[in-house]
């Protein structure tokens, strides 16, 4: 049952705004409004550091022996499990994710909760010859974790299984156009044991040019945030990267990107097909490791173009919540971005292969057909748009130096993807792509996150993993003396 009024989560509790004020929020496969949405401003955001604070320095949390902690986490996963109907039916009414796709991120997400609670270990010893020593893991603090509207609740469980695992307490701030999976987690982490405080949850603000600005400023800027964790969109992430280095804050950030797909003319390209349609139009398309950039040796261009046309033409355009759907809607401002992308290519010279406009049958929402841009150069101002959606681009190429160069010319690379049966090509081609993860003839179907290649490593690199407990700890060396351990003396 979808709630009329989605609160802040405050110390185990609703909360409203500190405004008093709600916004709208509206399902993107009719345009009608489902829920009013707390308004979160700066007061809201002290308000959640302040009982995390009050969570890490006298509730249980921080302190409690490494096997209690991860039975709580293994029962945030359990409770997941029962609920996966629940999240699943809210992803697909605030993304407009297919709900059977969404029952798997449901899924993953449980399996990051059972991850971080088997990784919660007590404090390493290190014996030395003349003195016993331990290091001991620390919470390193309070996390302020700001997470995106591509599959939320698994989002948010990628960013809240670590800090919960190394003892932390959370303020939350989910993306404002998908509130309902966060508001979810709060009531599944409650479920399960989490004490009060630890968890909290402060959603968007309204703004005319960048909605949840206010909220996710205030928590960047707060002193009594230890730790930054942000997911999201590269123009964002650049602007959050200055921001928390301006306010001397530890950040790891994972970025929206792309993963340029390279199928040579000798590869199995059945296999290279169905690899490049599940990157392109799994998920909506909004993967983090999406293939929506393809580049094609020239002499089977046209049958790779062919067999990808017309197999988008057949994939199911619906409703979310219709398990027969394979793709579903877009979030509003999406939709237009991907819409007007689709008209830039067509002005440039693109031709559209298939899709490029609303499905017949679907005459409100916002729809769009899985599109296939081909011919697309690598001079257009098509070929370097940011695309967080059902659209896929086809360029083809002609040497081995011409594919590297296409591909690292991809904006935001977070992979990359080689077909061909020459391995000795792939391993060398591998490594002049700038690309931290490269598959070869296989396909990354869990959508493991990648490192940014490239931009920021020190930042980057922190979120390599699914569970990145170090990021959100410290760890502290105690050693003591064994017998009468010499002791230098300054002056006699």
């Amino acid at each position: 049952m979808v709630p009329e009024t989605v609160s802040h989560f405050i110390g185990g509790r609703d909360v409203r705004s500190a405004l008093g004020k709600t916004f709208g929020v509206a399902d993107p496969a009719t345009g009608k409004e489902y829920a009013q949405v707390a308004v979160g401003v700066a007061g809201d955001v002290t308000q959640a550091v302040l009982a995390a604070q009050t969570a890490l320095e006298t509730g249980p949390w921080p302190g409690m022996a490494a096997p209690d902690r991860a039975r709580v986490l293994h029962g945030i996963a359990d409770v997941i499990d029962t609920r996966a109907g629940d999240i699943a039916a809210a992803e697909a009414l605030g993304t407009g994710l297919p709900v059977t796709q969404a029952r798997e991120q449901a899924a993953r997400a449980s399996e990051l909760f059972r991850l971080a609670a088997d990784l919660v270990a007590p404090a390493d010893t290190a014996p030395g010859q003349d003195e016993s020593g331990y290091t001991v893991a620390r919470p390193a603090g309070v996390a302020g974790l700001i997470t995106p509207w591509r599959t939320p609740f698994l989002a948010q469980a990628r960013a809240v299984a670590p800090a919960l695992a190394a003892g932390c307490t959370i303020v939350l701030k989910p993306d404002e156009r998908a509130p309902l999976p966060a508001a979810l987690l709060a009531q599944v982490t409650t479920a399960a044991g989490l004490p009060d405080g630890v968890l909290n949850v402060v959603h968007g603000s309204l703004h005319p040019k960048a909605p949840g600005a206010q909220a996710r400023d205030a928590l960047i800027a707060h002193p009594g945030v230890d730790r930054l964790w942000f997911d999201g969109d590269a123009a964002d992430w650049q602007f959050v990267v200055l921001e928390a280095a301006g306010h001397g804050k530890d950040l790891s950030a994972e970025v929206a990107g792309h993963a340029p797909g390279l199928i040579f003319a000798d590869a199995d390209l059945d296999l290279a097909v169905d690899s490049a349609l599940f990157g392109a139009f799994a998920l909506n398309g909004q993967r983090r490791t999406a293939t929506s950039t393809l580049l094609v040796e020239r002499p089977v261009y046209d049958t790779v173009v062919g067999r990808l046309a017309q197999r988008a033409d057949r994939i199911r355009v619906g409703a979310p919540a219709d398990p027969a759907t394979q793709l579903g809607a877009l979030p509003h401002g999406q939709y237009e971005k991907l819409a007007s992308c689709v008209r830039l290519g067509v002005r440039e010279g693109a031709r559209l292969a298939a899709g490029g406009r609303r499905p017949p049958g679907l005459p409100e929402g916002n729809y769009l057909a899985a599109t296939v841009l081909a011919d697309v150069t690598g001079s257009t101002r098509v070929f370097t748009e940011e695309i967080c959606g059902p659209v896929v681009r086809v360029t083809p190429f002609d040497t081995d130096e011409e594919a590297v160069s296409l591909a690292n010319a991809v904006i935001h690379r977070t992979a990359a993807y080689i077909w061909t049966s020459d391995l000795r090509r792939a391993h060398r081609l591998a490594p002049a792509i700038q690309s931290a993860s490269t598959w070869v003839n296989s396909h990354n179907a869990p959508d493991r996150p990648a490192v940014v290649a490239g931009r920021l490593p020190d930042l980057a690199g922190a979120a390599a993993g699914h569970v990145n407990i170090g990021f959100y700890t410290q760890l502290r060396t105690v050693r003591t003396a064994a017998d009468d351990a010499p002791v230098p003396r300054f002056w006699a």
